[in-house]
């Protein structure tokens, strides 16, 4: 049976310890034909080899600059030679067979994309995605499902996870690469929406699983992810076609917003609040993108 080449992409942002545990998760895997990629976000040096140390024929790019999630992966996106893609968090590690039990599960060209079951690194007998389910008009807000729908098999999502999602390149080259507005967070979410808009199925694959070491970069609460998670649902609902928008804003900003600034004052969480009025006036009256610093 031929083995397509899957190109495994990674992002890397200060956390080469993390990045190398990856490697080291995939160079057991005895899939056949792999190409590997690290793109190293703000990097002033060349770990080329410290990585190689773990996966031989790693390929690293290196940046000077902080591409971001998006960015970062769109670099290993256009590097990458592979049949498939499979973007892979850094902060998470692979079992043997996931290679080939995702692949699978492209029986049709209509399945854009599929990603496996994340389970949490520190607790592994704990679902963190099998699915999602669709963004909410009002609140800009969705749920990770956190269950098996089933057993085995497939099953349909409307959202990837990008912290685990496989994708054939000829999708890819119809959609366009990931949205880079974001810099992180929802940007996976706006890319799911992309393939669906060209028609496209995304499927969770129930009888493959990674596990996820979740928040490393930004940390479980920090400022850094409130403002961007802030900014980012706002420039989401913002981007959405049909009337979902204004609905969207009177909620945000009548009930959503003055229940989080209180929130965040009450616990004395001043970063957090900062975070927080920052993203919000940076989504509807700056509009930048890019890192920010909170």
């Amino acid at each position: 049976m031929e083995s397509p080449l899957v190109s495994i992409i990674t992002v890397n942002y200060k956390q080469a310890q993390v990045t190398c545990e990856l490697l080291d998760s995939i160079a057991k895997l005895s899939y056949p034909n792999l190409e590997v990629i690290v793109v190293d976000n703000a990097q002033p040096d060349d770990d080329t080899q410290l990585y190689r140390q773990h996966f031989e024929k790693v390929v690293v790019i290196n940046k000077t600059e902080n591409l971001g999630f998006a960015g970062g992966n769109n670099e290993g996106i256009k590097a990458a030679q592979g049949e498939y893609v499979f973007l892979l968090n850094n902060d998470t590690e692979i079992k043997g067979g996931t290679i080939e039990t995702l692949l699978n599960c492209f029986t049709s060209p209509s399945v854009g994309a599929v990603s496996p079951v994340i389970k949490y690194f520190d607790a592994p007998d704990t679902i963190q995605f099998a699915g999602f389910t669709e963004i909410n008009k009002l609140t800009g807000r969705n749920e990770l499902i956190k269950s098996r729908p089933q057993p085995t098999g497939t099953v349909l999502t409307p959202y990837f996870h990008g912290a685990a999602v496989m994708i054939p390149r000829f999708v890819i080259e119809q959609c366009g690469l990931m949205p880079e507005d974001y810099f992180l967070y929802y940007e996976e979410l706006d890319w799911s929406r992309m393939f669906r808009e060209a028609g496209f199925e995304l499927k969770v694959c129930m009888d493959a699983e990674i596990l996820h070491k979740e928040s490393i970069s930004t940390g479980k609460n920090s400022p850094l992810k409130v403002y961007y998670q802030t900014r980012n649902r706002i420039y989401f609902m913002k981007r959405q076609k049909g009337q979902r928008n204004t609905a969207f804003l009177l909620f945000f900003l009548l009930l959503s917003s003055p229940k989080n600034i209180l929130s965040h004052l009450l616990k004395s969480e001043f970063k957090h609040f900062r975070a927080f009025t920052k993203g919000v006036w940076d989504a509807l009256i700056l509009r930048k993108t890019g890192f920010v610093r909170v």
